[in-house]
């Protein structure tokens, strides 16, 4: 009895340390989630928790291949049992058995952050898409699973949400990713309208051409949305607030960049508290009349082949996705060598942006 009273205990100051994280940390998602039921608020929290602060552990440190590394032997004892000893990632681990997570999954985020690690930039909008996949769609796929769907079209949908919030993001973070010496807009975009990658790293400016390549990834996000929400009625009724909520306050990150003629390389868009109050409100009206109108044609939308894989590996039951091969892809263990080479030689990495997808 006083162990479990203990474990009890245990997992209620894991998921106060998760709520913290999210609180300061993503404030869209954490905004988001008050609609959520917590049948699937705790393991959302949980999940986001663990995927943002292995984020930041790649992205704020100089030791970025480390980091990878480590988050990979991280998602090695998660899927055994024995995870380390931190409240992420023991209240992961509880989702993970819970909800019987497929590891290809967290795998695909895995493989998005190692894309980071060796800078690499993409030169169409569809590599881009790729990495959008791995590193927000996946975790679109992994909601999906606390949610108890599994439904194909309905997993389709949702991976085009994380993907639309992944470029909302990338265009939100233009100047700052630029400081940081990043570059996730799509090369082909800025060759067309004459930009220089390395001039524009060199000295950010919120000239025309950057402003309509951004205006160019807000329609394509915009896209994606309108694709996404065909997928919200499919959801069980007490989670499309939440998932309405997610998508209308990233939504209006975009809107902040068009307010600001597209300039996100001297200003960062924000949203203020009143008016995520606002879009709060709109997502309990929008959950209701998803209720009584009928479904949209569109949730049948073939899922993006950037996304297929995602689709498929979420999709099927544990049983099957033994069969299938779930666990690191060949592409997933290639880039992981190859990190683990970088590492022991302390080569440098190659010039951001000589390897493609």
């Amino acid at each position: 009895m006083t162990v479990r009273a203990e474990s009890r205990a245990l997992a209620a100051a894991d998921m106060a340390a998760c709520r913290e994280a999210i609180r300061t940390g993503s404030l869209s998602f954490h905004a988001a989630s008050k609609l959520l039921p917590a049948r699937v608020r705790d393991p959302a929290l949980a999940l986001y928790a663990f995927c943002r602060l292995a984020d930041d552990a790649v992205d704020l440190r100089e030791d970025k291949v480390g980091a990878v590394l480590r988050l990979r032997d991280r998602l090695d004892l998660v899927y055994a049992g024995r995870p380390v000893d931190a409240a992420p990632d023991r209240a992961f681990t509880a989702v993970v058995e819970a909800f019987e997570l497929p590891r290809a999954l967290p795998d695909a985020l895995l493989e998005g952050f190692a894309w980071d690690a060796v800078g690499r930039r993409y030169h169409t909008l569809s590599e881009l898409l790729a990495y959008a996949a791995r590193v927000a769609s996946a975790v679109g796929a992994m909601m999906c699973v606390l949610m108890r769907v599994r439904d194909r079209d309905a997993l389709a949908r949702a991976c085009d949400l994380g993907a639309a919030m992944q470029l909302t993001n990338i265009a939100r973070d233009v100047g700052e990713d630029a400081a940081a010496g990043r570059l996730y807009l799509p090369l082909d975009w800025l060759a067309e309208r004459g930009v220089d990658p390395e001039v524009f790293l060199a000295r950010p400016e919120a000239n025309a051409p950057i402003r309509t390549v951004t205006r160019q990834l807000l329609s394509e996000a915009q896209r994606l949305y309108f694709r996404a929400e065909a997928g919200v009625a499919a959801l069980p009724p007490s989670c499309r607030p939440g998932i309405y909520a997610a998508r209308h306050i990233y939504a209006a990150i975009g809107d902040e960049v068009a307010r600001a003629g597209h300039d996100s390389v001297t200003r960062r868009a924000r949203t203020s508290g009143g008016r995520k109050a606002g879009l709060l409100g709109v997502a309990l009206l929008r959950a209701g009349a998803a209720a009584v109108f009928p479904r949209s044609p569109v949730i049948y939308a073939r899922p993006l082949a950037e996304t297929a894989f995602l689709v498929e590996a979420a999709a099927r039951t544990p049983a099957s996705s033994a069969a299938w091969g779930e666990g690191r892809t060949g592409a997933l263990m290639k880039i992981l060598a190859e990190l683990e080479a970088r590492q022991r030689t302390m080569r440098p990495l190659e010039p951001a942006g000589a390897r493609t997808s």
